[in-house]
């Protein structure tokens, strides 16, 4: 799992897929990790945790070919991870029942990942958050209208993740419904961080979840490894 010049390696695993793997996950966390893994109360969070860092690690050690446990790993001003030490640019995504890795060798790259089931509004909130256009495209999706929802929602979560920023107050100015999105945001900390404009994709892994990859150039080739009950 070694991404090349040009190409974007996404890693998706169902959390049930990776759950007899958790001794092992757990055993590549640094001493920071799996102290914060204790304090999570909900055991679900907890475990989610652990298999999700866990396999960032394993990921990132196949493509820095080094040992899981020694890799550092920090933080951007507005908390997004990085390798201090490699060019090697990734991010990272869970949801409740899955996680997303996305790794790229020559840009920045965000990644988010969505359930179909996960509960939400999505009427009301596209109302709050997206376009003008994005709205009317979920308003006449039909039968449709939630997976809609969920490819933009994702969209908008890769791009702020690719800029460093996260979350931002104005959602509804960044528009993400073509695959080529010239930015119109005024947030002085995303003017500063962020790409004059993104390339996003969204891909439907059935049978349930949504992942979307935002970059600042446009990207070769996208490779997806899924990692079944008997990966390793």
């Amino acid at each position: 799992m070694v991404p090349q010049s040009g190409e974007v390696l996404i890693v998706f695993a169902r959390l049930d897929h990776l759950h007899s793997r958790m001794d092992e996950l757990r055993a590549m966390l640094d001493p920071s990790e799996a102290a914060r893994s204790e304090r999570f109360v909900l055991d679900d969070a907890r475990e989610r945790f652990v298999l999700g860092h866990g396999l960032l690690r394993e990921v990132l050690g196949h493509a820095l070919d080094t040992d899981p446990g020694t890799i550092v790993i920090q933080r951007g001003p507005y908390g997004k991870p990085f390798l201090p030490t490699s060019q090697v640019h990734f991010n990272f995504s869970d949801t409740k029942d899955a996680i997303a890795i996305g790794i790229s060798r020559d840009q920045e790259i965000g990644v988010d990942v969505e359930t179909h089931h996960r509960s939400v509004d999505h009427h009301a909130v596209s109302e709050h958050y997206f376009t003008p256009e994005e709205v009317k495209d979920i308003r006449t999706a039909g039968a449709d209208a939630k997976a809609r929802f969920l490819e933009l929602w994702t969209r908008k979560e890769a791009v702020l993740k690719a800029s460093g920023v996260g979350i931002m107050d104005d959602l509804h100015s960044l528009r993400v419904d073509a695959p080529r999105n010239v930015l119109t945001i005024s947030h002085d900390a995303f003017i500063a961080l962020a790409a004059p404009e993104y390339h996003v994709r969204t891909m439907r892994i059935a049978p349930d979840h949504f992942l979307s990859i935002a970059t600042g150039a446009p990207i070769d080739r996208c490779r997806l490894v899924a990692i079944g009950r008997h990966d390793h």
